[in-house]
């Protein structure tokens, strides 16, 4: 878990008790909330490794209606215990971070929300080429992810349309696909318009930020050479007989020490649900990395496809199965799930059978083991 600066989250609660005490009028509404979330993972691989974990997530949010508006908001943080055993040594590790801070003031067609929060978009479900600012695993049950510091505007149109815009604190931590973090202190900005297509929608998305490659790229740069770095993307999704989508992003690094400047990802997905028992879900996907010296370039490239299949057995089983094939590599991931829900205790299974070098998502190897094969256990209580 990235520890995120405490000063932000002080002054969010300047900013929410200011609210409050100048809401008279205002019928005040605060539920509490929250998730206790239980794990062990073991991997047999050689050397066996063992791990066990705990992380409670505590929730508060609230709901200020106004004339003609709403001021409403979460204050979340995360508290995180886990270690790894690997023969007789124990790798400890512990975190207590905000999780989610953020204040929002909506109108019939407009929001603004800041503070600590997720921000993502897209048409794509597995891989996802317009994962700017989160790292949801679609392999993870409860879909966590740590958020971003910022200011997001909507605008709803009446046609469904709508419009992003963004403006977001830049920190020395990586997020989404990024390999480099941006200057600490800076701005990134950027937007997305989304427009209504037939049956669907289809979207463009842009983003600037100034990233700081000393850290990644050590040697190569000086410490504080800035690296300005541009986004763009479009996504497309329509449901006809069956679900179809497509993303494409490009990205371009000004970076002095190498060629390869243009990243580009791109994914095309379909899905359909087969009347079979309580209804088969089928999924797949196609995903390319591409890097080169030109736009779309492929100097260097990863292309992976995925299929995977989810069964509803009953109200309170499911079973879903994801496979990966990496065609670059000639690698094979494969991930089983059987979840068990009930009022407030959920119950997951879960097994994986992966090449021992995993380099299938920017995961964070405190929280799982993925590598090789093995099994992972989860409980988690709702309240």
């Amino acid at each position: 878990m990235q520890k995120r600066p405490l000063t932000y989250g002080t002054l969010g609660m300047v900013v929410m008790f200011t609210m409050f005490t100048n809401t008279d009028n205002m019928a005040q509404q605060a539920e509490p909330g929250g998730q206790a979330i239980g794990w062990t993972t073991i991997n047999p691989s050689d050397p066996l490794q063992t791990q066990l974990g705990a992380r409670y997530i505590p929730e508060l949010t609230f709901s200020l209606p106004g004339d003609g508006f709403t001021v409403d908001g979460v204050l979340s943080v995360s508290a995180r215990m886990s270690g790894i055993f690997q023969g007789d040594s124990l790798q400890p590790d512990a975190a207590l971070s905000p999780y989610r801070f953020w204040i929002r003031i909506a109108w019939d067609q407009l929001e603004l929300r800041a503070g600590l929060q997720k921000i993502n978009f897209g048409s794509a479900v597995m891989f996802r080429p317009l994962m700017w600012f989160d790292r949801i695993d679609p392999r993870d049950p409860l879909q966590l992810t740590d958020g971003v510091y910022g200011l997001l505007a909507r605008y709803y149109f009446l046609n469904n349309a709508n419009i992003w815009l963004w403006g977001l604190y830049g920190d020395d931590k990586t997020k989404g696909w990024e390999l480099i973090p941006s200057k600490k202190n800076s701005l990134e900005y950027g937007g997305r318009i989304q427009l209504p297509l037939y049956t669907g929608e289809i979207a463009a998305s842009y983003h600037h930020r100034t990233a700081d490659p000393s850290g990644a790229f050590p040697g190569s740069v000086t410490p504080g050479e800035a690296a300005a770095e541009n986004r763009i993307a479009l996504d497309a999704k329509m449901d006809l007989a069956i679900g179809l989508w497509s993303e494409i992003s490009l990205t371009h690094q000004a970076l002095n020490f190498t060629d390869l400047q243009y990243k580009s990802m791109l994914n095309t997905g379909m899905d359909y649900t087969f009347n079979l028992g309580n209804g088969l879900n089928m999924l797949t996907e196609a995903f390319g990395y591409l890097q080169g010296s030109s736009p779309f370039g492929a100097d260097e490239k990863v292309v992976f496809g995925l299929l995977s299949a989810t069964y509803p057995v009953t109200i309170i089983h499911n079973v879903s199965a994801m496979f990966f094939y990496d065609f670059t590599n000639k690698e094979i991931y494969r991930f089983i799930n059987w979840s068990m829900a009930y009022d407030q205790w959920s119950f997951y299974i879960m097994g994986f059978w992966n090449p021992e070098t995993f380099n299938l998502y920017n995961t964070d190897l405190r929280t799982s083991l993925y590598g090789g094969w093995g099994i992972q256990l989860m409980a988690v209580f709702s309240h």
